[in-house]
């Protein structure tokens, strides 16, 4: 049989307004994961380990932090002479859907109609850049041709506390291919608590005629603004009246981590053991490798179910936190129940808890920000983000749920 043309497309190009501070400076996919990896790197990772080689990175903010993390598409051997790795924005002298910015996920389908009928694929994969998973991509594009679906969602079992947040899915069965009975887009009273991953393969054909019907009723005249908004606003109700629409159920770990709480908590479960990411020697996080050296682990320092990166240097104590390359934690320091990104220094006696801390922060000995969280999950209020290069002066006391803007002085 002819293999099937796979067109893979990363929506790579929000802001990630949520993360706050975090993502102040910078895309939410090059936001770090696991102290060593970037999120863009797991959806790129997917990818190449399901054998899908043509990938268009979608961009519009920060787009040169995205260029920079992809390499080219180097570390996942996408750099090449035919198909490979294409980072895509918006640009002058493309008509003036491509020169403005997408108003949604849907919106950008719509926008980048021409560069997907160029490639004439089979099936077109779109997918986010800000969850934590592993999949195999494979099985889901065999689930949606089999089924000869106008739409096949990756969908996942999490929580009705947390549905609230996603696209909340019902089906016929919890078998692959189920047929999609029933779609509620972030609801405040979920139904169930199974909801789409945000992959989803389909049919470019049929996609391009109702992102066509959609547009002419929906959209305001303006090109700025096509009418159509994220894929749960109406893209996919039109699929699902019209067409069909079926589900690929994934097993294993998945999570949004677009909030600081889902952010910090992804972390939790790695160090839990929970995440699937870097067990398979087959399946290998690929992406930015850092150059730094080994980590030491002074006398006195003490370590508990944490992860410690490259370059680090820990004297202090450190608990159920991970610290990214280059940290240092100095004797006396604690830090808790957080996350350290590059090159971050607690002196002396300083304490941080409960925290998301971007890089080059330096806490001042003394200092405190931020509580212990403990084993349970952090109260989302009670999380403090630390933006990049800001500087806790000596014995200064923050509470928990502190929020620095980038290169504040406390």
């Amino acid at each position: 049989m002819t293999r099937p043309r796979i067109l893979a497309m990363v929506l790579a190009g929000g802001q990630g307004s949520r993360l706050d501070a975090l993502t102040r400076e910078r895309p939410k996919p090059v936001l770090p994961f696991g102290g060593t990896h970037r999120l863009i790197d797991i959806p790129l990772s997917n990818l190449t380990h399901s054998d899908i080689t043509d990938v268009l990175v979608c961009v519009q903010y920060h787009a040169g932090d995205i260029e920079r993390a992809v390499a080219g598409g180097r570390p996942w051997d996408l750099d090449r002479t035919r198909g490979g790795l294409l980072v895509l924005g918006p640009e002058q002298g493309r008509g003036e859907e491509r020169s403005g910015f997408a108003q949604g996920n849907a919106d950008l389908l719509r926008r980048m109609r021409h560069e997907i009928r160029q490639a004439k694929p089979d099936a077109l994969l779109v997918l986010s850049a800000d969850h934590v998973y592993r999949s195999d991509f494979r099985e889901l594009i065999a689930t949606h041709l089999e089924a000869k679906a106008a739409c096949t969602m990756l969908t996942y079992d999490l929580s009705k506390t947390e549905a609230v947040n996603h696209a909340v899915v019902q089906t016929a069965s919890d078998e692959p291919g189920a047929v999609v009975t029933g779609f509620d887009y972030k609801p405040s009273t979920p139904k169930g608590s199974v909801v789409a991953t945000e992959v989803f393969v389909y049919d470019p054909l049929i996609l391009e005629e109702a992102l066509g019907v959609l547009h002419a009723q929906y959209s305001s005249g303006d090109d700025n603004d096509t009418g159509l908004g994220d894929f749960g606003d109406v893209l996919i109700p039109y699929l699902m009246e019209h067409h069909t629409v079926v589900a690929h159920p994934l097993t294993g770990y998945w999570r949004d981590v677009g909030r600081p709480e889902s952010f910090l908590r992804a972390h939790r479960d790695l160090i839990n053991g929970k995440v699937d990411l870097f067990d398979d020697r087959d399946w290998p996080m690929l992406g930015y490798t850092t150059t730094r050296v080994a980590a030491q682990v002074r006398a006195g320092a003490e370590l508990v179910d944490s992860l410690v990166s490259p370059g680090c240097d820990i004297s202090g104590r450190v608990v159920r936190s991970v610290l990214g390359p280059g940290v240092t934690v100095e004797a006396g320091a604690e830090v808790v129940d957080s996350v350290l990104f590059e090159d971050v220094t607690v002196l002396r006696g300083a304490f941080v808890g409960t925290a998301i801390v971007d890089h080059l922060v330096e806490f001042g000995a003394g200092s405190r920000v931020g509580v212990e969280t403990g084993t349970r999950l952090p109260d989302p209020d009670a999380i403090s983000i630390v933006g990049r290069q800001s500087v806790i002066a000596p014995r200064v006391k923050l509470p928990a749920g502190s929020y620095l803007e980038p290169g504040t002085t406390a």
